[in-house]
């Protein structure tokens, strides 16, 4: 009788055990809940930058931009960005040996930023020495993003790539 009463004794506290211990699934959820949580920290602090590893010009094909050094930051209430531009240019835009890519420094205006189901999307617009750019960059929670900048004097172009905190030198 003792035996019975421990053997269903041990085999209840196995099961009560394994009941316990978090699936896959749940521990996936875990990691992405902390992911988006880091990502809404980075984005409420407005200090991180977007770093491209794709570029999607108008009208042609993609560009890759591993070794292509750029970035896009957003810092307090401003923007600097030193981004390749491949596309067509209007007027106004000198292409020089020096750049001719997307730099600039400016304010950000009209800022907006909106969570969705699976990312933020944040609006805004800057007023660069010669132009003014409208800027979309959609973060996701994994921290993969996709920047998108309209210009007056250039066609648009879009980049994907990755979000993180500024790395301080």
């Amino acid at each position: 009788m003792k035996t019975v009463v421990l053997s269903l004794f041990l085999s209840f506290s196995m099961l009560m055990g394994f009941a316990q211990e978090k699936t896959k699934k749940q521990i996936k959820e875990e990691q992405n809940l902390a992911k988006q949580k880091k990502m809404e920290a980075l984005i409420e602090a407005k200090n991180y930058e977007f770093v491209a590893d794709w570029a999607y010009p108008q009208g042609g094909r993609s560009i890759n931009m591993t070794s292509n050094p750029n970035y896009f930051r957003i810092k307090k209430d401003s923007v600097h960005s030193e981004m390749p531009f491949f596309g067509r240019a209007y007027s106004g835009v000198a292409y020089s040996s020096n750049g001719g890519g997307l730099d600039f420094k400016g304010e950000m205006r009209n800022y907006i930023l909106e969570k969705n189901k699976k990312d933020f999307t944040i609006k805004t617009e800057v007023k660069g020495q010669s132009d003014n750019y409208s800027i979309i960059l959609i973060i996701y929670f994994d921290g993969g993003a996709s920047l998108s900048i309209n210009s007056n004097n250039r066609a648009s172009i879009n980049y994907r790539g990755n979000v993180a905190e500024i790395k301080t030198k």
